[in-house]
């Protein structure tokens, strides 16, 4: 089934750079994979254990893309990943122009979730009424963001996981809890849901979040994926 469960870390990221962002002939960056359509990042690093994923925006300069190629290439990450010189990233992007915003976070990919038993239904055109009345908000996430399914009490979408970014090879969720309902376990069932069903299509289900995001990392951590790197950029 596509080896769904057999790719290495550096070629998960691979995968996950190809469905966070859409490039331009060349391969640089153009914007980030979603209806939005807002501008990518300047600079995007997924490091793993077996080497770094970089990936460039279409208007970062030569000069600067050459440089951090040169950083990228000469820095001693592998043995410790989590151990990046950011403030030498910025000083380099930032001889062109200041850095407003640094995203860092792990990534995750799903282990096999298909069979797996879970209190949730899917949410499509059909029953998009039920997102009323906690997620009003997400109607063309939904709809755009197939496959979705949902955690419904009383009539209403109480935790939603839906696509957040989508290729024909993988898919990262996005995963949302109405405050009230928080604490219930609902935000695992509905991502194994989402994840069975992006397996049982053939492709990859991939999870990342940010540091600081400690209850995303904690759905992370009792669905037990597995983190196989960590996304880095810079805008």
């Amino acid at each position: 089934m596509n080896n769904l469960f057999l790719m290495s870390d550096q070629e998960l990221m691979e995968v996950q750079a190809n469905v966070l962002f859409n490039f331009n002939e060349v391969g640089r960056m153009t914007t980030i994979n979603e209806p939005s359509a807002k501008s990518a990042p300047r600079f995007f690093m997924g490091i793993t254990k077996q080497g770094n994923v970089v990936r460039y925006h279409e208007t970062l300069g030569e000069d600067v893309k050459n440089e951090l190629e040169q950083f990228v290439e000469n820095a001693p990450w592998l043995n410790a990943p989590n151990r990046v010189n950011m403030a030498d990233m910025i000083r380099i992007l930032s001889q062109e122009k200041p850095v407003d915003q640094v995203y860092m976070g792990p990534a995750y990919v799903f282990p096999d979730m298909r069979g797996r038993s879970t209190q949730t239904i899917k949410i499509t055109q059909t029953n998009i009424e039920l997102l009323e009345p906690y997620f009003s908000d997400f109607v063309n996430d939904v709809i755009l963001g197939q496959p979705a399914f949902a955690v419904v009490q009383h009539q209403a979408v109480v935790s939603l996981c839906s696509s957040a970014r989508s290729s024909s090879i993988a898919a990262e969720a996005s995963l949302h809890t109405a405050p009230d309902f928080r604490g219930r376990a609902y935000g695992m069932e509905v991502t194994a849901a989402w994840a069975a069903e992006i397996q049982h299509q053939g492709r990859i289900a991939l999870y990342s979040t940010a540091w600081n995001n400690f209850a995303s990392q904690a759905v992370a951590r009792k669905l037990k994926l597995r983190q196989y790197g960590m996304d880095l950029n810079f805008s």
